[in-house]
Order: structure tokens, then C-alpha cells, then sequence
């Protein structure tokens, strides 16, 4: 992932505080590593305080979606029982008040386990 996407989901995070955001994350997977490359708006997302919810059947048949980000007002980066069980795709960013920086981000697979997150530069 680059500077610039980590700071458009950390400024949408701040912008819709304390509400949460959702938003898709597409990008490329190669063997053990995904590379962020954009972000996607879901259709009619909901976006209210302690959640955020997209509608599945609204989802387009996009193969490069490789997971979604959204955020907690609350500042936990772990992800949710709930968060695991509707995970979407291959990984779950979870962006943590107050969203400052990378710091505020954490990332997921289906089993919770934490993964590594690399900024490039710009």
C-alpha cells in the first residue's frame, strides 16, 4: 500500500468520526503478499456509530476486491467476532481512532491472526 491510499482511509475515518466507515480494498495477490492498489465506495453502505455494513447482494462481481477496510471509533484495532464473520475477501483493515497513521491500522485474515503492513512511498 502507498502513503497516499493510507491517508484517503485514515482522512474518511477522521471525516465520518465517530461514525464508522467501510470501504473495499482492491489490489493484487501474489503468493503470500497483497498489494493494495485502490479503493471502492460499496453501494448503499450503511455507516452509523459502533457499525458499518454493506449489502452483499449489492456487491459488483469484481475480482480484484482482495478484502475491506473500515473503521473503530472506539480505538481497539482488534477485529470483532462479528468483523471475522463477515469478513469479505482475503484480509480486514481495521483503521483505529484517532487515525493518525499506520500506527492506527491493523490487518487481518479470516483467522484474526494479525498480518504485516508495508507503506510504500508515494
Amino acid at each position: 500500500m502507498n502513503q497516499e491510499l493510507l491517508q484517503t482511509i485514515l482522512e474518511g475515518a477522521r471525516r465520518l468520526y465517530p461514525r464508522e466507515v467501510i470501504l473495499l480494498l482492491r489490489g493484487k495477490r501474489r503468493k503470500d503478499v497483497i498489494e493494495l492498489t485502490d479503493l471502492l465506495v460499496p453501494p448503499l453502505a450503511r455507516y452509523g456509530r459502533g457499525f458499518a455494513e454493506i449489502r452483499l447482494h449489492m456487491m459488483p462481481t469484481d475480482f480484484s476486491i482482495v478484502g475491506t477496510v473500515h473503521s473503530h471509533a472506539s480505538g481497539n484495532m482488534t477485529p470483532s467476532n462479528t468483523d471475522l464473520n463477515h469478513l469479505f475477501g482475503a484480509i480486514l483493515m481495521i483503521a483505529a481512532f484517532p487515525f493518525t497513521d499506520e500506527k492506527n491500522i491493523g490487518v487481518y485474515n479470516h483467522d484474526g491472526e494479525k498480518l504485516a503492513l508495508h507503506i510504500r512511498e508515494s
